[in-house]
């Protein structure tokens, strides 16, 4: 079971995750069906998920290769993770380094390996026609890029992380006088989006966040909601900007617009992971 694992895992990484290009070698052909879990997409149902993977099945998995995989809609991380634990579902499609967050606390999982490196790049989503909102963003991001700071703040709150510590809250502190802008996060993706016990916005997204509002002149108020209100909470205006939207690093595989409904912008890339699975160990 674990060797099938293993081969649905190196076929599916390379149709579930966005980015990469090359065709892939032909897998083995050992047979079976795996059910995996994955984030709500906000621009595409389960059924039509499914369709798009079953297609690129078909383009990139040799014929004789008998794998199957159904992909089962989650809202929340945890609740994909209780999926797992129960035998709901298989794996679960999430990042590398949530993965690695994720095994820090757990020993009863594991990260199934393939030789794809997949990626999909994390930006702001915001409305459309919020164009000088977008600019300052992106302005920001540039020089966050330029000057170091988003190298510095990942090796901080992400990848320099001591293992099994938990990303400290940061402070964003107050511009009298400066319009303020209503942030949403899920904090259901740790340690990039992430809550404390105790209702503190944490990590990688408080510090970066803390960042750009010193940067673009903004005071932030912080929303929390769950990863499949991150449209409507925009549309409905209770919010200006979603901290993370997925979107392809490389649209070759999967339409670009697949977490971007109508009316929704987003801005550069801020961030960019490997895409992985997790399953139980055997």
């Amino acid at each position: 079971m674990k060797k099938f694992f293993a081969v649905i895992c190196a076929a599916c990484l390379l149709i579930t995750g966005c980015g990469g290009s090359d065709k892939p070698s032909e897998p083995a052909n050992d047979g079976g069906k795996a059910t995996i879990g994955v984030i709500t997409h906000l621009n595409a149902s389960e059924i039509e998920y499914n369709d798009y993977m079953k297609k690129l099945e078909k383009t990139y998995r040799p014929s004789k290769a008998n794998l199957s995989a159904e992909y089962k809609y989650f809202d929340k991380m945890n609740d994909m993770q209780l999926a797992l634990e129960s035998g709901q579902i298989d794996l679960l499609s999430t990042y590398q380094k949530v993965a690695e967050y994720m095994l820090q606390r757990s020993d009863n999982k594991e990260i199934l390996d393939s030789e794809r490196h997949l990626e999909d790049s994390f930006c702001f989503a915001l409305r459309k026609g919020d164009t000088i909102l977008k600019n300052d963003l992106n302005k920001a991001i540039k020089e966050m890029i330029t000057d170091g700071m988003l190298s510095n703040l990942t090796k901080q709150y992400i990848t320099e992380l001591k293992n099994g510590a938990e990303p400290p809250a940061v402070p964003i502190t107050h511009i009298d006088g400066a319009e303020t802008i209503k942030v949403a996060v899920t904090g259901d993706l740790p340690p990039f989006d992430l809550i404390l016990a105790d209702g503190t916005p944490a990590g990688f997204s408080t510090a970066v966040l803390s960042e750009i509002s010193r940067r673009i002149n903004k005071n932030i108020e912080l929303i929390n909601i769950d990863s499949n209100a991150r449209a409507s909470i925009l549309t409905s205006k209770g919010a200006d900007v979603v901290f993370w939207v997925a979107v392809p690093k490389d649209s070759t595989l999967i339409p670009a617009d697949i977490d971007q409904p109508a009316g929704i912008a987003v801005s550069d890339p801020y961030y960019h992971d490997l895409i992985t699975h997790v399953g139980l160990k055997k």
